[in-house]
């Protein structure tokens, strides 16, 4: 894969880039990141603070819950970002705006105690019953 990282909203109002590729690739199952997603398992590509570039800006901010920062387009809804606290320096990505999501494979299911029943993914992923910040503050920590 290029190194190069683009992806825009659903309308386009909102395009962005980078020059590196993720640091790590995730499934999250959680009920909050479906609900911000509209999709029955939420992807998203972990990037180091700062390494991704928003156009004009990186959308609206909304906090729902302590210590987690999404974002938003205003103009069509599209979920952008996220931001953890408990996972810091890191900016988690949507992969569903990503250009080049076709060549981001997942490497673990986050929270998947809470995967919908009727969800079936086939991989060998690990699965972590809850959060996976072990796993993906080990990433950010290696590098």
């Amino acid at each position: 894969m290029s190194s190069m990282i683009t992806g825009k909203c659903y309308c386009g109002a909102i395009t962005f880039y980078g020059e590196e590729e993720p640091q790590t690739v995730a499934y999250c199952h959680c009920v909050d990141c479906r609900r911000a997603t509209g999709g029955p398992v939420a992807a998203f590509a972990a990037f180091g603070e700062g390494k991704i570039v928003f156009e004009p800006e990186e959308g609206k901010r909304v906090s729902i819950n302590e210590g987690v920062v999404r974002t938003f387009c205003e103009n069509c809804g599209s979920s952008l970002t996220g931001r953890y606290d408990y996972l810091p320096n890191q900016i988690y990505v949507s992969i569903g705006i990503i250009d080049q999501a076709d060549e981001l494979m997942p490497e673990v299911h986050a929270h998947a105690a809470e995967r919908l029943r009727w969800l079936h993914i086939d991989d060998d992923l690990e699965r972590s019953e809850a959060t996976a910040t072990r796993k993906l503050n080990a990433v950010s920590d290696n590098l």
